[in-house]
């Protein structure tokens, strides 16, 4: 959950807590081992029930190379459809509305069949707030869960907390008025310590600890020395504020804690700032070590909060993950959610989630854009930066030795330019379109990058066959439309304007776009080179009904040669 309020900020109310966070930079911490594994990609499925979650083990994150996936807290919670229920527990069975022991214990299975280590979010800083009855059957009410704990085991302070410059504060009194566990008392260190250890013998890789910041370090430093493997792995969430008196790095040395500042950043950079300025981020910029450091460009509470990037941000979004991606700084998380408007609102189905890109599930971490990019990190292992380029704008390109090479357009139009790498000489696979690209003798390649596109290179992806399956091309010259489009069952995306190959403006002309990517709809239409045009999407229905997108014509010009590439546009509701 996200910690503490900011003024100013873009805020989020759940039921009486309002929750956002702030930014600033900070100290540096010590190092230590990354995830372990050759893998250290973590696909974050917010909200996915665990039988979801063991099909997509199976069918896309071990197939992409994803080394962990995380799961939303197991524990039993209180009742409500919303997402927020899940960080109330109210007992340590595993019995939450993602599923029960049963479901867990075949989730990790398959998901190691996979390839796939499981951590596991982990809500033992508090219980909940309000009574009633929980998910599993449990009766409580706030400061007393039968059979677990009582007003005795809470911190003596009662009251929300209302001083981040104050460490008693803290970790001592009630986040968002959740009953607040004193984690300094052996009772509650042996139950939460009993929680994790039965979570292991299921299998778990490793812990997400959810508001670590609240509990002091030494406190969980002694709660994971007594699980039956002290060297587990254990991302904890200590959130950064300036000023504030309890620091992430005081948590180095348990293990990973995850570096809000990189999300914060890459999305004022994204937006505001120039790509060149990302040459020496991480360390550079004031954060932890990369080697202790989880990052993300977006989590459930950030997403909803304003404070990074999100799904909503189109291009912005997609090319800051493959920046993350790409980059050798942290371990990163790729979040997997669904659609929201209302930001206290529960996963689509109760969390199943019987198709990708239907029923409001994003499904982040199957975009291709995204997925491509774990093979290259994957690839890229141990080799640092090399061969920068950038244009002192928002272009840029750079190595990863003798691995692998990216290259980002994140301006309005497109690039062509001759990149120069350290990658051996022959034929490679561009992982983000499947178009094939030569590496010449002196590691240089030339190549046309749309608007807000990229381009990657690596030696695991030397041809594009084998599920890379290249775009539609119906001519050398025109335009790559690519529209990110949720759509029912019987509808479908085209498009049209104010030329005859596109339909001149009538919708029964219109062209029907491709939906093999979906929720991205793709066609390519020939135009003359040159040709200045205005288009816009429109959703027709089984029925014929047709809905136009909202907002002003979009316009293009095909290049001199090759197409212009419209890929990262986003359907306007």
């Amino acid at each position: 959950m996200a910690r503490r309020p900011l003024s100013g900020a873009l805020a989020l109310t759940l039921g009486a807590a309002v929750l956002a966070v702030p930014a600033g930079l900070g100290a540096a911490g010590t190092a230590q081992a990354a995830p372990p594994g050759e893998k250290d990609v973590t696909a974050v499925m917010f909200e996915w029930k665990f039988a979801s979650v063991a099909n997509a083990c199976t069918d896309s994150l071990g197939p992409a190379g994803y080394g962990f996936v995380q799961v939303s807290p197991p524990q039993e919670h209180i009742q409500g459809g919303q997402w927020w229920t899940s960080y109330q527990p109210v007992s340590y069975k595993i019995a939450g509305r993602l599923g029960d022991r049963a479901a867990f214990a075949n989730m990790v299975g398959t998901c190691h069949s996979a390839g796939v280590k499981v951590i596991a979010d982990s809500v033992i800083n508090h219980m909940s707030a309000g009574s009633g009855t929980g998910t599993g059957g449990s009766s409580y009410t706030k400061y007393d869960y039968p059979g677990l704990y009582s007003v005795n085991d809470m911190n003596d302070c009662q009251s929300q907390i209302n001083n981040y410059g104050d460490r008693a504060n803290v970790q001592n009194c009630e986040l968002v008025g959740l009953a607040d566990l004193d984690t300094g008392e052996e009772y509650v260190r042996g139950k939460i310590a009993g929680y994790l250890n039965d979570l292991l013998s299921l299998g778990v890789d490793g812990f997400r600890i959810d508001a670590a910041k609240h509990m002091p370090a030494g406190d969980l430093a002694n709660i994971k020395s007594r699980l039956g493997n002290s060297g587990v792995y254990w991302k904890q969430e200590a959130i950064y504020g300036a000023g504030e008196a309890v620091s992430p790095s005081e948590y180095l040395g348990t293990g990973d804690v995850q570096e809000f500042r990189y999300a914060r950043s890459l999305k004022q950079t994204f937006l505001d700032e120039s790509l060149a300025n990302l040459k020496n981020f991480g360390e550079g910029w004031g954060f932890m070590e990369s080697g202790k450091s989880a990052v993300f460009v977006d989590n459930h509470d950030t997403e909803r909060n304003g404070e990074t990037l999100n799904y909503k941000n189109g291009a912005d979004y997609t090319l800051a993950s493959v920046f993350m991606l790409a980059y050798p700084y942290g371990s990163p998380d790729v979040h997997s959610g669904y659609e929201w408007s209302d930001k206290d609102a529960g996963p689509p189905n109760g969390g199943q989630v019987n198709a990708c890109y239907s029923d409001g599930w994003k499904c982040q971490h199957a975009w291709r854009e995204i997925s491509s990019m774990v093979g290259f990190r994957n690839a890229a292992r141990g080799q640092a930066v090399s061969n920068w380029w950038d244009n002192g704008g928002d272009r840029i390109a750079f190595g990863r030795g003798s691995k692998a090479y990216v290259a980002i357009n994140h301006q309005g139009s497109s690039l062509t330019r001759t990149f120069q790498t350290s990658l051996p000489a022959g034929d490679y696979c561009d992982v983000q379109t499947g178009n094939g690209v030569t590496v010449n003798g002196s590691g240089q390649f030339t190549a046309t990058l749309g608007a807000d596109t990229a381009l990657a290179l690596h030696v695991g992806a030397r041809t594009c066959t084998g599920g890379t399956t290249p775009d539609p091309g119906t001519g050398q010259s025109g335009a790559s439309f690519g529209v990110n489009a949720t759509t029912q069952l019987g509808q479908n995306i085209y498009v049209t304007g104010n030329q005859a190959a596109l339909g001149n403006w009538a919708p029964g002309s219109a062209l029907k776009l491709d939906p093999a990517t979906y929720p991205v709809w793709k066609l390519d239409v020939s135009l003359p080179a040159g040709t200045a045009f205005e288009y816009k999407y429109l959703r027709k229905d089984a029925s014929g009904n047709v809905t136009w997108e909202s907002g002003a014509n979009r316009a293009a010009t095909v290049p001199s040669s090759g197409k212009v590439t419209l890929t990262a546009d986003v359907w306007r509701s």
